[in-house]
């Protein structure tokens, strides 16, 4: 049994790609106990770091006897997790009304990109997909180029992971007073779609507009965005509070062009970008860092991810671990009393499953 605030929580997990196994890791990091069943002729690799944490049993679910070996698990668990299409758990003879019907309790997250419903539901896709409909990829990146994939962290991680996570906790909590489990269709669609409450709110408030490149938070502004260094490098700004952006006019020594004194005189930040671009190529990316780092100027150096690891606030708050052999985010959020922590991996058998949850 793991530590953390979920100590205790039986997890299983259907092996897959992406954000359902994303998920599990972070209940993992929190203390649960997660066995994820995968296909016989599957092997663990030791460099996944998504996959840490977890024991694994290889069933091949087409077997009536491995079927039940499945169903024998569910029983003693707290929580399932599955990323196929609509209908796969079903035809595997692990759908959510046959396991509910023998663990009435079980709280069982169903991840998938477009849902369990809508037109799209049966349709194959990705991150990039899944952003594109929601309005978040058509707001990233320059105005003269295509719309930037923000890796797939947005889709994915964000809208996807970390909202089946949070549904899996919040039905737990509700499952304890109702002795009731349920099932969470977490579409990640839906979870970018939340994701853009706040620039929902903003277009709203006519304080946002469909272009992009153009808005407080998406480059348009010379306080808020990214600038190559003399080394070519980069940096980036983000400066939006008037307190915040005197200190960066002084930092850079602009305080006394009366250029720069409106901020938020949106016409001028085209040209004001292109000015301060020219005073950032100056300096090399640890010259500003020298000047800036640890200010109000709200400032960072644009590290690489090898560089990352290595940066004094990283190290101060082992941000990243060395697991496995292998350097890699460090457990997140932080608790005070129950402490998460990276559990190790294995591969397992059924019974011994069964034995240690109490069967």
């Amino acid at each position: 049994m793991g530590q953390g605030p979920l100590n205790g929580v039986k997890v299983i997990e259907f092996a897959g790609i992406g954000p359902g196994p994303f998920c599990c890791m972070l209940l993992s990091d929190m203390g649960a106990d997660v066995v994820r069943i995968d296909r016989k002729s599957a092997r663990s690799f030791g460099k996944d770091v998504g996959g840490r944490g977890r024991r694994t049993v290889h069933l091949d679910m087409k077997q009536a006897e491995d079927v039940a070996a499945a169903l024998s698990l569910i029983d003693k668990a707290d929580v399932l997790i599955e990323g196929f299409r609509p209908g796969v758990m079903e035809r595997l003879g692990v759908g959510p009304d046959l396991v509910l019907a023998r663990n009435p309790k079980l709280v069982y997250g169903r991840m998938t990109g477009w849902g369990q419903t809508g037109t799209l539901a049966q349709a194959a896709g990705h991150d990039i997909n899944y952003i594109s409909i929601t309005g978040a990829l058509h707001a990233m990146g320059k105005a003269d180029r295509p719309p930037a994939p923000p890796l797939n962290l947005v889709g994915d991680f964000g809208g996807g992971a970390l909202y089946l996570a949070m549904g899996v906790c919040a039905a737990l909590y509700e499952a304890q007073r109702s002795g009731k489990g349920q099932v969470i269709d977490a579409a990640i669609s839906d979870g970018v779609a939340s994701l853009m409450a706040m620039m929902y709110g903003m277009r709203a408030s006519h304080i946002w507009t469909d272009e992009r490149d153009a808005n407080m938070l998406d480059g348009g502004a010379h306080f808020y965005d990214t600038y190559e260094t003399k080394d070519a490098k980069y940096v980036s700004i983000g400066s939006i509070e008037p307190q915040f952006y005197a200190l960066l006019m002084e930092k850079t020594g602009l305080k006394d062009d009366p250029a720069f004194a409106a901020q938020m005189a949106k016409p001028d930040w085209p040209a004001l970008s292109s000015k301060l671009a020219a005073l950032i190529k100056t300096k090399t990316r640890d010259e500003w860092a020298a000047l800036m780092e640890g200010t109000d100027v709200c400032f960072a150096p644009v590290l690489t991810m090898g560089e990352a690891p290595k940066h004094a606030h990283n190290v101060a708050r082992q941000t990243f671990v060395e697991f496995e052999g292998v350097t890699q985010p460090n457990v997140a959020p932080r608790f005070s009393r129950t402490p998460g922590a990276i559990q190790p991996r294995g591969d397992a058998d059924p019974k011994q499953i069964l034995a240690d949850w109490g069967k």
